[in-house]
């Protein structure tokens, strides 16, 4: 079983706690109407756009930050010029919290990404319901008939979607399903192995008027100003910016 597989197969019990809370999760979403534009924040114009993920661990690095606070950390990548901001709710390999996520929004004024292995509907209407404004959707963990269902139903909740791509064949898929946003992930989720010529490579794959985001690996400022050269629109930006390897402001 390789980490996708595992990551997912940790799910099944979480999912059926939400499931028992749907009706809460589906009127709270229903309910809700405040928005902000994360497809808006993350096109570039003059510069490449950062979205700055706060994270406490990971199966590849593990514990990146003990005294892990999201809230300051969101603070602090707002004040240096984050263009949107990532958190990472996924509990069992990443330490994460969906208190975590509504606690960032409440606190800064970005549009906020949820980043998590999101493989039901009620993940959905969880994410709108706990303030997200966006969500990840990976192609490898999905059938295509599933990312169509979930990246609908997201969208009709005035969501915007990230959906993550590794392949060729899985970018043609993400259209397909309807993404209007494709994430190129340089980790391979298999393996965790890093590789930035992901992006170099899948680029000239993706249709015109879609926009892009290269995700995982910009681990410096040389990555970064590597990566930014590029016609992409965003980085995801998690690990760099947690050790402090990185600093936004001179991107």
């Amino acid at each position: 079983m390789n980490w996708l597989e595992k990551i997912i197969a940790a799910k099944s019990d979480e999912i059926v706690a939400i499931k028992k809370r749907v009706r809460e999760m589906r009127a709270l979403a229903e309910e809700r109407r405040d928005f902000r534009d994360f497809a808006a924040a993350i096109q570039r114009s003059d510069r490449v756009r950062i979205i700055a993920e706060t994270k406490k661990a990971s199966p590849s690095a593990g514990v990146i930050q003990a005294d892990y606070d999201p809230v300051e950390t969101a603070k602090n990548y707002e004040a240096n010029g984050a263009d949107a901001i990532s958190v990472l709710t996924e509990q069992n390999y990443f330490d994460g919290k969906t208190e975590h996520l509504t606690a960032v929004r409440q606190a800064i004024a970005l549009p906020v990404l949820r980043k998590d292995f999101i493989i039901d509907e009620v993940q959905v209407l969880e994410s709108v319901a706990i303030g997200a404004d966006a969500l990840l959707l990976i192609v490898a963990a999905l059938k295509p008939e599933q990312l169509s269902a979930l990246h609908h139903v997201a969208t009709t909740h005035k969501m915007s979607v990230l959906v993550e791509v590794h392949t060729r064949d899985e970018i043609g898929l993400a259209v397909d399903g309807g993404a209007k946003i494709i994430g190129i992930n340089n980790r391979n989720l298999a393996t965790l192995e890093v590789d930035l010529v992901t992006t170099e490579k899948l680029l000239p794959e993706i249709p015109q008027g879609i926009t892009i985001v290269s995700e995982s690996g910009i681990r410096t400022m040389a990555d970064l100003k590597r990566m930014a050269a590029y016609p992409i629109d965003a980085l995801l930006v998690g690990e760099g910016l947690m050790r402090g390897d990185l600093s936004i402001g001179e991107r």
